[in-house]
């Protein structure tokens, strides 16, 4: 190989595993890789879940090119784009009913410590400032920020960075070993919410800021919230003045078989962080969803001053603003927003045919997102289920593992054939690693 691996220093990954024997990607488009070599590999996961709409789609890729020769930069402080505004109207226009307040960042990191700096200042402004506890949830991913490690539950993200963010408790996760083998919502665990009054009868409401949760937690191997669950942490929140946040970073734009998993299961959050889908993974960005009541809130005193302190060089860039608008006229064209519906019966039926093979102790599955949760082999948690992962590599097809599950998360333009190969060539590296 013609490349020096040695300058980068590479996210999430073991450096000194890959670089003896790296995977390069070089070229994509629609549902596939390629390699520099030439070799085709199946995309299971929508790149880092986020290429929702397929890879090398023209409308996007012409917006990015025509923006980078018209206005490659706006300032975004006192000053704006036009694209800026048509964009936050077009999100706003998809939302869930009354999220039409939309705050940009430049990936789900940053919205996730936007949405939380929102809550705590939201709580100022209105005059209880003695709310500035923040609630995250056991297994739960929220981006790797100070705010983000903080409510965010995977110990391995946090135990390395020494005390975090004071004044942070967490829920306990909703993985039910009852709901095995469930297809779609599982039916045990709703009563998990009421972790949420305990926490209240601990630290008194009076403290408590803001509740953030994943409708889905991906990160952590695929967590479907049980039926009722999230409807009552919404009550619960409400009785007591929490906002409540729904980080949407991973099931945003159609991955759940609706535009928003909020809309999927019927529950609408005070704020909702997106990132990944939002510009189809083309250029980083992310944003934060506010009811108007919250933004409002702020909207008082002199005219000239700064309402919320807040923001980034690159908010709203006119690069990262052009895909996203060419992304939504992608979904749109496509109803890709949907599809994830039309496609979920076959995409679990395929899924849980995995029932039985080797190693498989449960499968859990929402849209076009499923989780297929390995035996850890003794002493070396992860091992198997990178094995699973380096086998359907060299067989052409593409997979993420979190811990010992395997996570897949393709694009929505994702056919039957491709959701057949796929699933067909896990079952062949279950059966070879058995």
């Amino acid at each position: 190989m013609s490349q020096d691996l040695d300058a980068y220093w590479m996210p999430f990954t073991a450096n000194r595993q890959f670089k003896k024997s790296p995977r390069l990607v070089a070229k994509a488009d629609g549902m596939h890789f390629w390699t520099p070599e030439g070799r085709e590999v199946l995309d299971g996961i929508a790149g880092l879940w986020c290429v929702n709409a397929g890879h090398n789609r023209p409308k996007i890729v012409e917006a990015i090119q025509r923006q980078a020769a018209e206005l490659d930069f706006a300032p975004p402080f006192n000053m704006a784009h036009p694209k800026a505004f048509e964009l936050a109207a077009r999100l706003a226009a998809i939302a869930p009913a009354g999220l039409d307040k939309v705050f940009y960042t430049n990936s789900g990191s940053e919205s996730v410590d936007t949405a939380l700096k929102i809550a705590l200042a939201y709580h100022r402004v209105r005059g209880e400032g003695s709310r500035t506890r923040l609630i995250g949830r056991e297994r739960g991913y929220h981006g790797v920020n100070f705010g983000g490690i903080s409510v965010g539950g995977m110990v391995a993200n946090r135990k390395m960075f020494g005390h975090l963010l004071a004044g942070v408790d967490h829920l306990r996760h909703t993985h039910d070993p009852r709901n095995a083998y469930s297809v779609g919502q599982p039916a045990h665990g709703a009563e998990l919410a009421d972790d949420l009054e305990r926490l209240v009868a601990l630290h008194d409401a009076s403290t408590i800021a803001a509740v953030i949760v994943e409708p889905v937690a991906g990160s952590t191997g695929v967590l479907l919230p049980p039926v009722g669950y999230l409807q009552r942490l919404r009550e619960i929140c409400d009785r007591h003045g929490i906002l409540l946040i729904f980080d949407e970073v991973i099931t945003g734009f159609g991955r759940t078989g609706a535009p928003f998993a909020a809309q999927r299961f019927g529950v609408t959050p005070d704020l909702m962080t997106v990132a990944k889908g939002l510009t189809n993974g083309c250029v980083p960005m992310g944003a934060v969803f506010a009811k108007r009541a919250i933004h409002d809130t702020f909207m008082q005193g002199p005219e000239h001053l700064i309402e919320f302190f807040h923001g980034y060089t690159y908010s709203g860039h006119p690069l990262a603003c052009a895909a996203a608008l060419g992304t939504l006229d992608t979904y749109a064209d496509e109803g890709l927003l949907t599809r994830g519906a039309e496609m979920e019966g076959y995409f679990a039926e395929a899924l849980h045919g995995l029932k039985g093979l080797p190693h498989v102790i449960d499968i859990r599955n929402v849209g076009l997102v499923g989780g297929i949760e390995l035996q850890p082999l003794e002493g070396q948690p992860s091992q198997r289920a990178f094995r699973i992962f380096l086998d359907c590599w060299e067989r052409g097809v593409l997979i993420r593992t979190t811990g010992d599950t395997i996570a897949l998360s393709p694009p929505l333009i994702i056919g039957r054939a491709h959701i057949d190969r796929i699933v067909g060539t896990i079952a062949d590296a279950l059966r070879r690693h058995a």
